[in-house]
């Protein structure tokens, strides 16, 4: 799995948000900025992530995620 595959995952999922994905070999940064994490503690905002990407952990497609979320800048 790419970055830009991760990237077009969660941009779908999460269409008013502003994605950006790097890394490779499974193991992936995510920095994620939209309205849907306002308010929420950081562990729900990783919680949601982690939904759309599930299946993929399961998998082993990805190995590792690492996130900066937050609401908009």
């Amino acid at each position: 799995m790419t970055p830009e595959q991760v990237k077009q995952i969660l941009e779908a999922a999460l269409p008013d948000c502003t994605v950006a994905v790097t890394g490779g070999d499974a193991k992936f940064h995510v920095r994620a900025r939209g309205d849907v994490f306002k308010g929420m503690m950081p562990v729900k905002q990783q919680q949601i992530v982690y939904g759309h990407l599930n299946e993929f952990i399961q998998s082993g497609a990805i190995h590792a995620v690492t996130m900066d979320l937050g609401a908009s800048d």
